[in-house]
């Protein structure tokens, strides 16, 4: 990482501001999980309310915000693994989105076949899974824009498909600089358009999320295919679409 790139100071006069929507997707049974346990509807919303009161609790910043938005800030829950700007462990919360929900869709197509590459006996599911998109506002001052000058001189650093040490660090100094979100470039998109990862609940210009899409994605030998009925859309990644990342080389497509 270069010296302009290091220091809290030095990153401080590069906060720009920042305004858009970020997408991201979680399974669709999170609506109706509960529902299967209750006989009313309001047999559910109280038993939403007893099962918040065990998970550990939110920020003061994050607790007016609907549960989409403010479940990754939940920072006494350990974290188990790292990502990209999340070290492991009882650390400081990261919303990951992607400005475009083509993008997140090849996030989680990505992850979903890692899990096959490390499970190579595991068949392809027999139906497509479901999932709700979700965009959520984001509007804030300060911002650091890991794309264009004078950050994406360390490209190559931001874009490591495995090595996230030097994206944590450079998330703990965008910290200490003031930064809420930072924007940077998506090494599973093979478009590689841009994502956001939300350092804090005040980058949120919006306390729930401002549009919602379904779609449907299915793993099989030829790759991921993804459809959404409303809008009318449909994304495919062939079996070569992340080959960039060695632990696809595990991957067991015949299966």
């Amino acid at each position: 990482m270069s010296s302009l790139t290091s220091t809290p100071a030095a990153l401080a006069s590069e906060l720009r501001a920042y305004d858009g929507r970020g997408w991201r997707f979680v399974e669709a049974q999170h609506l109706v999980s509960t529902l299967k346990l209750v006989d009313s509807l309001a047999e559910q919303a109280l038993l939403e309310e007893l099962i918040e009161t065990t998970k550990p609790p939110l920020p003061a910043e994050c607790r007016h915000l609907d549960y989409l938005l403010a479940t990754p800030f939940r920072y006494d829950a350990e974290y188990p693994r790292g990502s990209r700007f999340r070290r492991a462990g009882r650390t400081p919360g990261v919303f990951y989105a992607s400005e475009q929900p083509q993008t997140a869709i090849a996030e989680i197509a990505f992850y979903r076949l890692l899990f096959f590459a490390e499970s190579p006996a595991t068949p392809w599911p027999k139906n497509a899974a479901e999932y709700t998109g979700f965009a959520a506002l984001v509007s804030t001052a300060h911002a650091l824009d890991l794309t264009a000058p004078p950050l994406d001189a360390d490209r190559l650093t931001w874009t490591d498909p495995l090595d996230y040490q030097a994206c944590q660090n450079f998330a703990d100094s965008a910290r200490e600089a003031g930064a809420l979100l930072l924007r940077y470039e998506s090494v599973r998109d093979p478009q590689r358009r841009a994502n956001l990862a939300v350092l804090s609940c005040a980058a949120f210009a919006a306390p729930a999320p401002m549009e919602r899409q379904t779609w449907r994605i299915r793993l099989s030998a030829h790759g991921v295919q993804a459809l959404c009925e409303f809008p009318r859309e449909s994304v495919e990644f062939s079996t070569a679409a992340f080959a960039n990342d060695p632990r696809m080389a595990m991957l067991k497509w015949e299966r």
